[in-house]
């Protein structure tokens, strides 16, 4: 099986849980300082040695496309500046070798329909998913890059994963797995959003994947839930009939971004540590305790 060299970003969501301040910008496009949320997804994916982009977006999300693409005035403007370093910060903004590939979603009907409108542009080709509001910080390594890794060892559908309270089940897809290495269990069922009573586990997928591409054969064909929507939980528990998939805990913090106190979170950390920022920002968090 090939490496995975391919990420599908979904993007065409409506981010209702940040307005107004997502009324005419994508969720995607909020940022943790300087750097909005789907430019933290694209730089660990490229990280890991992904080199195609696959952006399913729906309306109001040009943006996102204009955000990685060449902007001939700003480039012009801070030339005539003499603003050199931040130039040359936009032009390599993503590597000259990363190709970005937009695909129109024209209905919301859930990730798995997301998923499964990237089909034509993955082929036969194992692929990553990076939902951009779950905003991963490795330890060391970056969540993707440790995922890829373990898929170019075992070679099959990868998850990661981590362990939330039980009373939070219900906001995530839950596993019932089995540990067989550090960090790395064998998935024996999937259930998406179980009430916490009715949970197999504790185990939650949160939003990093890797997929073999017979996952689109899976959500091809099964039923569509509430709403008409296709949802990726229920076409990994179709694959898991045919093939091995794996939930990797990965090493490293999440930052939920979809929630407006994760979101916080992320800002105060990734605050702290910026290189232009970070003391004076630090200094004025203790004067608050004050």
């Amino acid at each position: 099986m090939k490496k995975v060299r391919k990420a599908v970003f979904p993007v065409a969501g409506m981010g209702t849980r940040f307005l107004p301040a997502t009324k005419a910008s994508p969720k995607e496009m909020l940022p943790i300082v300087d750097k909005p949320l789907i430019q933290y997804a694209v730089e660990e994916a490229v990280a890991a040695g992904i080199t195609d982009m696959i952006f399913v977006t729906g309306r109001s999300k040009r943006a996102i496309e204009d955000h990685f693409d060449k902007a001939y005035e700003l480039e012009s403007e801070l030339a005539a500046r003499g603003k050199d370093e931040m130039l040359e910060f936009v032009r390599n903004m993503i590597p000259k070798n990363i190709n970005c590939i937009y695909i129109r979603q024209a209905e919301a009907l859930g990730l798995g329909h997301a998923v499964l409108c990237a089909k034509p542009v993955i082929g036969d080709e194992p692929f990553a998913v990076l939902l951009a509001d779950d905003l991963l910080d490795g330890d060391k390594v970056p969540v993707m890059k440790q995922m890829t890794d373990t898929f170019d060892y075992y070679r099959c559908s990868v998850l990661g994963v981590q362990d939330v309270p039980r009373a939070d089940t219900k906001s995530y897809g839950i596993v019932d797995a089995r540990s067989v290495a550090d960090r790395l269990e064998q998935v024996n069922a999937i259930v998406e959003k179980p009430k916490p009573e009715e949970a197999p586990s504790t185990l939650a997928v949160v939003g990093r994947y890797i997929l073999t591409p017979r996952i689109f054969h899976h959500l091809e064909n099964i039923k569509p839930g509430s709403g008409g929507e296709i949802q990726l939980t229920d076409g990994i528990a179709s694959l898991l009939s045919e093939e091995q998939v794996l939930a990797y805990r990965y090493a490293g913090t999440r930052y939920d971004c979809g929630s407006k106190l994760g979101y916080l979170q992320a800002t105060v950390v990734f605050g702290q540590r910026h290189p232009e920022v970070g003391p004076a920002f630090d200094a004025y968090l203790k004067t608050l305790g004050n």
